[in-house]
């Protein structure tokens, strides 16, 4: 059996401030003859090869977080990251990089950052700087406490210096019990100085501080300091928030408590970073990198421990394509889900493979299939975005699915007909979901991201099926809707409706030539999409011409011939002449195409032109 102790992950820090995974494997510390020195080396689990290769320098300040993490810069702006799988491994690595700097294993960090000038650092390093000591934690000191840790935020070794102060002497714990006290006293004074107080520790950026401050017994009085800012008349209400307006669903029951604790913890930390704290000049920013960092692992960690337990999302989604399951129940099972796949942006590229390839065994395109044809307006929406999250990670993955249902009878309930079904029935004046699915199946129907596919017959079976069964679901309202020689219908939605199925149809010509040919011409439907130029709605007008001028860039004699034989030209025409001159888009459209086919020297089209209307 595989030793799991020393397992780790390796991240390290990009110029975006984000942690990019670079790989899991094995840890060890053995003297590297090259590097004439004790190293850290770190060996991939797939193929054995060396993923790090860290020589434990003397002077190099190592930092351990959240009981598995070890943290440190590998020379200058690249930091690295250690993850462990399991605590004890942490523990013996930690112990081996203190043995070699000659420390105690029971500190958190290792060295002093010093990272100011010459001047600065001499200063800091003199023998009358000793380490900082903290006024009694008392009412009558809470000016002095706060003007002391407003000082120190200037010089990276006084920070350090501070927050090992602060840690040491369990500091944050006699703050907090000072606020309760003064809540108790209603002393408004005293209340703004630990505003500032706590304000200035966030922006101390040590992890150390943060575990203590975001515990179960400790946040709510944090996020109670942060209530009183001076600026304001009055204080927020952050915790009565927290406690009573915000609920935690649990949609279904969850039997892990380090799990529970974890989201608990989460919710409210990025409760504290996007509302709660003030926000950050472009200089504070950077000094809040330890809070994003520790929302990042917190997040990648969820992912992991629900992804790790089977019965919890097997039971998801048997309860999700339930018949019986009430609707409300269906919806907030769906939000879950959508905020699970959010949450597993953060996961590398590997990471989220291993995650949608976990969803699509489960069963999650069927169970799509269902909760977007729901009634239900939000569970719809949240089954969009999770669509969304899949077809942009990994639009094969849908492919190959609608390619599985070729064998099922009823074709309103292929996923693909679902979602045009969908983007067609919208309800929505402004159509915002109908537009989500058009970018959704724009992605499908993308030859460009089906080159790389190792299933080389993608392209033609994927192209040859959408054709073959969807096609004529996505023209049917365009179809409807151009009977007569006046559009039908000229709502705004209407007209909305078909603007987006012209946009997917010009896209079709450009990267479908042949599939898109047959289906123009055995339904006529370059004609049928230039009676649209009779619309009122400008827009329309250009979308329509659009698509024309899509098929003559083609320069194909058999579209060229079918504009003749159908003398397409006449509508536009038409058009033009009723425009009257006018100088605008439409005008310059038209006279676009026209000196288009002219330049090209399309000599089909421009004989007709001229014969036709010459006159």
């Amino acid at each position: 059996m595989t030793d799991t102790r020393r397992r780790v992950k390796l991240y390290a820090l990009n110029a975006d401030r984000q942690w990019d995974d670079r790989g899991t494997g094995h840890v060890s510390s053995n003297y590297v003859e090259r590097l004439k020195g004790i190293s850290l080396l770190v060996r991939a689990e797939a193929d054995g090869s060396l993923l790090l290769e860290s020589k434990i320098q003397p002077d190099t300040a190592y930092q351990k977080q959240q009981d598995t993490l070890i943290v440190w810069s590998e020379g200058d702006n690249f930091d690295l990251a250690l993850s462990f799988q399991e605590k004890v491994g942490c523990d013996e690595i930690w112990e081996k990089i203190c043995q070699v700097q000659g420390k105690d294993p029971s500190v958190e960090i290792t060295q002093d950052i010093v990272e100011e000038s010459e001047d600065e650092r001499f200063d800091d390093m003199s023998d009358s700087a000793p380490p900082i000591e903290l006024p009694p934690c008392e009412l009558s000191r809470l000016e002095e406490i706060s003007e002391l840790i407003a000082s120190c935020l200037s010089s990276p070794l006084r920070k350090e210096k501070l927050a090992a102060a602060i840690e040491n002497e369990n500091y944050i714990r006699k703050l907090l019990n000072l606020f309760h006290m003064c809540e108790d006293l209603e002393n408004a004074e005293g209340l703004h100085y630990l505003y500032e107080v706590f304000k200035n520790i966030f922006l101390l950026n040590k992890n150390a501080l943060f575990e203590v401050m975001f515990g179960d017994d400790t946040i709510f009085d944090v996020v109670g300091c942060l209530e009183y800012d001076p600026s304001l008349p009055a204080p927020k209400r952050h915790r009565q928030y927290l406690k009573t307006c915000s609920k935690f669903k649990e949609v279904i029951p969850m039997s892990n408590p380090e799990l529970l604790a974890k989201i608990h913890q989460t919710y409210r930390v990025q409760y504290i970073q996007d509302v709660v704290l003030p926000t950050p000049s472009v200089f504070e920013d950077n000094m809040l990198s330890t809070l994003s960092s520790f929302i990042f692992f917190n997040k990648v960690e969820i992912v992991n421990l629900i992804q790790e337990d089977e019965k919890f999302l097997s039971d998801l989604f048997s309860q999700l394509t339930d018949e019986s399951t009430l609707d409300s129940k269906r919806r907030d099972l769906v939000l879950f889900l959508k905020e699970y796949c959010n949450f597993s942006q953060n996961l590398q590229p590997q990471g989220k493979e291993t995650f949608y390839k976990t969803l699509s065994s489960l069963g999650i395109l069927p169970a799509l299939e269902i909760t977007l044809s729901s009634e239900d307006i939000p569970t719809k929406t949240a089954s969009i975005d999770i669509l969304t999250y899949i077809v942009e990670f990994s639009p094969s993955v849908v492919r190959e699915y609608t390619l599985q249902q070729t064998s099922s009878s009823d074709e309103e309930l292929i996923l693909l007909n679902v979602i045009i079904e969908q983007m067609i029935c919208d309800t929505d004046p402004e159509l915002g979901r109908a537009v989500q699915l058009m970018g959704i199946l724009r992605i499908l129907i993308d030859p460009e991201n089906m080159l790389a596919s190792i299933n080389k017959t993608e392209k033609t079976d994927f192209l040859n099926y959408f054709y073959k069964h969807s096609i004529h679901l996505l023209i049917a309202p365009l179809l409807a809707n151009t009977v007569d020689s006046q559009p039908a219908k000229d709502d705004y939605q209407t007209v909305q409706l078909l603007g987006l199925i012209l946009e997917l149809l010009s896209f079709c010509v450009e990267h479908h030539t042949y599939n898109i040919k047959n289906c123009i011409l055995s339904k006529d439907l370059l004609r049928r999409i230039l009676v649209l130029m009779r619309s009122s709605h400008t827009f329309l007008v250009l979308c329509a011409l659009r698509f024309m001028r899509k098929i003559i860039a083609l320069k194909d004699e058999f579209y060229n011939r079918y504009i003749v034989k159908g003398n397409l030209f006449s509508p536009v025409v038409d058009a033009f002449l009723r425009n009257n001159g006018r100088y605008n888009l439409l005008d310059s459209a038209i006279l676009e195409m026209f000196e288009y086919i002219k330049l090209e020297d399309i000599k089909t089209l421009c004989s007709h032109v001229v014969e036709s209307y010459g006159k």
